[in-house]
């Protein structure tokens, strides 16, 4: 069976068989955007039960159901990887989001430094970006994102078993290999377009859990350190292997 081409992520579980209800928003963009009718088919996820392909049962532009038909897709989630990032203006922030949820990210943290430009952000809209980045690009996972906190409060309640692999700008040289990482939970962390200040500088170092790297010879915009710092961790020991 043909993948659908228009994938939703839901929040109903997915089976054969199961009928999945719509709200007035995802009704409204498939039958008034997108103009399906009834007996078109759509692929949904919901981040447990894999890509299943359905079909429209009923079409309204408030409401509307669909029917799971076939299992498109097994369940793919990403590897234990987190993403730690200060916000930078907000079109910039919405793509750092969509880019971690592409590039396989399990969970992202917004974080707020001693230099960070955005003192708040509307996590239920970097939410959505997450959940629609994972619908264009094929996964079957969508990571949650947490709302914004102050780094030393992270760091104060931080689970030592998860290393964090610090994309240090004072570093600038060779990228870093990062095959010989140990094996384990890990989180990227990104710093504020103004980098750390020296007290959080300092007490980075000082946490036997954190591992400064460097990211090539050229001091890169947050955004880019992003996919870089990600792409660097997926190639050496991640899903890209």
């Amino acid at each position: 069976m043909e993948r659908a081409k228009i994938r939703l992520c839901v929040e109903h579980p997915l089976g054969a068989g199961q009928a999945v209800p719509l709200d007035p928003d995802q009704a409204h963009y498939l039958f008034v955007v997108m103009r399906l009718e009834k007996g078109a088919r759509v692929a949904l996820f919901n981040g447990r039960d894999g890509e299943w392909t359905a079909e429209v049962a009923e079409a309204h532009k408030k409401r509307g159901i669909l029917v799971c038909v076939a299992q498109a897709a097994p369940q793919l989630d990403p590897p234990d990887l987190w993403l730690i990032f200060a916000p930078i203006k907000k079109e910039r922030t919405d793509f750092i989001v969509e880019k971690a949820t592409e590039l396989g990210c399990a969970r992202i943290l917004p974080m707020q430094s001693e230099f960070t430009n955005s003192a708040r952000i509307r996590q239920d809209r970097l939410q959505a970006h997450a959940r629609e980045a994972a619908e264009q690009c094929l996964g079957t996972f969508v990571p949650p994102v947490e709302d914004l906190q102050p780094l030393s409060k992270l760091l104060s309640g931080w689970d030592t078993s998860r290393r964090i692999l610090w994309a240090d700008e004072a570093l600038v040289g060779p990228a870093e290999t990062l095959a010989s990482l140990p094996p384990g939970p890990w989180a990227i962390l990104i710093g504020p377009e103004g980098g750390f200040s020296p007290s959080e500088r300092a007490k980075l170092r000082d946490l036997p859990f954190v591992t400064p790297i460097s990211l090539g010879p050229r001091i890169l915009r947050a955004d880019t350190a992003v996919c870089a710092a990600i792409t660097l961790w997926q190639i050496g020991i991640g899903d890209w292997q």
